[in-house]
């Protein structure tokens, strides 16, 4: 598995780790510079590159990529940052290594390019880029040459997943080196580094094993075995009975949507909890989804006594106040999975504490920021970045949250977190949120535990949009999913050879 997401500091305990196991750190280097000219190469014709190295080892990592670009034919010219002579360690011998001219990062060091080697700063920038750094960056920024960057562009902080200040170097690709950081998968850090190579430059798989990783990038990898596929001797029953608490008769739509979007995945069964006023504006609209009718509070806590309700989704339409409080009470109070979103977040603004006295497992949050904000007020704020905002909020809710955007963090209460960079820019449209909690609830109904079902669900939702384009709307997203799961299958079919007897 690579997929996981390592901070600099782990990177850093990565290289030492490889060094103490017989990798020097010189090979590490010209291993990266290699990695990094072969992605120039691979992707553009033969040309002149300009590379920009830096006064530290990423520099060093721009000395070894000009030499193999030099070799690969390509006419080469190299602007240092500072003087040769004051290069250490790496770096320094790399430099020597290079036989070219190194001029000054200046303006006229980009004549003639076709392609632009970012080796300035690494992922362990502390300070912004300031004076003529910055304006060579804007004026690379601003020159529409192509930009292959050496770990992260320069200016990009690796941790926080954006820059230090509005000077960044946009790049097309980005060549990181043995696994992904933070600032590759959060927004905006993401936006600028483009595609993401990760090459292998030579540390042992043991590091990671070393380090404990605890943060991973969402994908089929982390959950596919613990998929909840049909097996052949399965009936509807053994699938699950998702309930989703519908609001009153103008706002119903969310919770028809979730509904949907719960049966889609597999749930076996999908009920729509109406009040009595909305039971016919949901019963004119829904064929294979029951209506179960229930009447406040206690009408909810009779219909969730029946213990095959397995599974609650609430919130979506609900409305805000006093009765969504008393519902999500009741929801929490019985034995189903929950997936608690939308106003049902928002009903605990004024005493969040209350809500997590109510939570247990299972059972999933799902904000957007400003639900988020709502309930964990100031965290985002405080925290360095949306991943450690999520594993604090976890922590304090006592449960799986999912922190949605185009970065949506999975978050644990034992500090495991899973970043989605899979949602394409078209899901910001009313009601994909509530199709997503019924993914959610939809295979915790089958069983699947509420972290792996969160990132799950968030993959397919993703995956699901993807397939589609421009002018999606949030009821595309259910009839999108089969083609999706179709293609999860295949994928673990192909990487774990399954057997005959499960189904397709």
């Amino acid at each position: 598995m690579t997929s996981e997401i390592l901070t600099v500091a782990e990177c850093y305990e990565a290289d030492k780790f490889a060094a103490s196991h017989g990798v020097p750190t010189r090979t590490l280097m010209e291993n990266a510079g290699c990695a990094v000219a072969h992605a120039v190469v691979a992707r553009h014709r033969r040309g002149r590159a300009v590379v920009l190295c830096g006064p530290g080892n990423n520099g060093g990592d721009g000395f070894v990529a000009a030499r193999h670009l030099a070799a690969f034919g390509w006419e080469v010219a190299v602007a240092l940052l500072g003087e040769r002579e004051t290069l250490k360690g790496d770096a320094a011998e790399m430099a020597k290594r290079w036989d070219g001219d190194v001029t000054s990062p200046a303006p006229e060091a980009l004549n003639r390019a076709t392609v632009v080697v970012d080796a300035l700063f690494g992922a362990g920038l502390t300070r912004p880029l300031e004076g003529s750094v910055a304006e060579l960056v804007r004026l690379v920024n601003n020159s529409e040459l192509p930009v292959v960057a050496v770990d992260v562009p320069s200016g990009l902080h690796g941790d926080l997943g954006r820059g230090l200040s509005k000077i960044v170097v946009q790049a097309d690709v980005t060549v990181t080196f043995f696994r992904k950081k933070p600032a590759h998968v959060l927004m905006p850090g993401r936006l600028v580094c483009g595609e993401v190579i990760v090459a292998d430059i030579g540390i042992p798989e043991t590091a990671v094993q070393s380090l404990a990783a605890t943060v991973f990038e969402n994908g089929p990898e982390l959950w596919g075995s613990d998929f909840p596929w049909p097996r052949p001797l399965a009936h509807k029953y053994a699938r699950g009975h998702c309930v989703v608490v519908s609001g009153t008769a103008h706002a119903t739509g969310a919770a028809r949507l979730a509904a949907r979007g719960a049966l889609r995945i597999g749930a076996g069964l999908v009920s729509v909890a109406s009040p009595q006023d909305a039971v016919l504006e949901n019963a004119a609209q829904l064929t294979a989804i029951m209506v179960k009718p229930f009447d406040g509070a206690k009408g909810l806590r009779d219909l969730l006594s029946d213990k095959r309700y397995n599974a609650v989704v609430i919130g979506p339409g609900c409305g805000v106040g006093r009765q969504t409080q008393e519902l999500v009470q009741i929801v929490l109070s019985s034995a189903a999975a929950a997936v608690v979103d939308a106003d049902a977040l928002t009903s605990f603004e004024d005493d969040p504490a209350a809500l997590f006295g109510l939570v247990r497992e299972p059972a999933v949050l799902t904000p957007h920021d400003g639900e988020f904000e709502r309930i964990f007020p100031g965290v985002l704020g405080k925290s360095d970045n949306r991943i450690e905002a999520a594993r604090a909020a976890a922590a304090s809710a006592g449960c799986t949250v999912v922190l949605k955007g185009p970065d949506t963090v999975i978050a644990a209460p034992d500090g495991r977190a899973i970043v989605n960079s899979n949602a394409p820019a078209i899901l910001a449209t009313a009601g994909s949120g509530d199709v997503l909690s019924g993914f959610i609830g939809g295979l915790m109904a089958q069983r699947l535990d509420s972290y792996n079902a969160a990132a799950a669900a968030a993959w397919l939702h993703g995956k699901a949009a993807s397939t589609f384009g421009r002018g999606l709307i949030s009821e595309d997203l259910p009839e999108l999913l089969p083609a999706a799961l179709s293609a999860l299958k295949g994928e673990l079919d192909e990487r774990n050879h399954c057997s005959p007897g499960e189904s397709r």
